[in-house]
């Protein structure tokens, strides 16, 4: 193992199956962890980007997050999750992610674990920019001990 790969925040769940959650709004603080994720031959995922891509498609997921995105609202907690879903339920089962910015609410994150239950999988582990923040998904998986540290310090 060569240095870089000894001092990265993800050495510990060095597997291209490891299930890693970056919580958070997504951002630029995510780069170094997308980066070794990728090293591991983890599948980054995105809700933003799953959407950008129901857009271009014209799918109908795509144009109702069209028009709310025109009006100048949020793509409703609904239609990320029926996104996700087809994302979730599309992939293999042993097969590893970094899943940023999901989920994004509580309701998300319980849907997420129920999802996870149905097929026998566990989460590996979580990252926040900020741990100690009382956001509720941050607490859901604080609670369950799958918080590993401050994005921030860790990367």
């Amino acid at each position: 193992m060569n240095r870089a790969e000894h001092s990265s925040p993800l050495s510990p769940f060095a597997s291209a199956k490891a299930k890693i959650l970056l919580l958070g709004p997504s951002g630029p603080h995510f780069a170094d962890f997308v980066n070794q994720g990728r090293s591991l031959n983890l599948e980054h995922v995105s809700p933003a980007f799953l959407v950008q891509q129901e857009i271009s498609r014209r799918t109908p997921h795509g144009q109702q997050a069209a028009q709310a995105l025109t009006r100048g609202s949020a793509v409703p907690d609904q239609l990320h999750l029926a996104v996700m879903r087809k994302w979730f339920w599309a992939r293999k089962p042993d097969a590893g992610f970094l899943l940023e910015g999901f989920p994004a609410t509580l309701l998300q994150a319980l849907v997420f674990d129920e999802w996870l239950e149905a097929r026998g999988e566990t989460l590996t582990a979580g990252f926040a920019a900020d741990p100690l923040s009382a956001d509720p998904v941050i607490t859901h998986y604080r609670t369950q001990g799958l918080l590993r540290g401050d994005l921030t310090a860790a990367a």
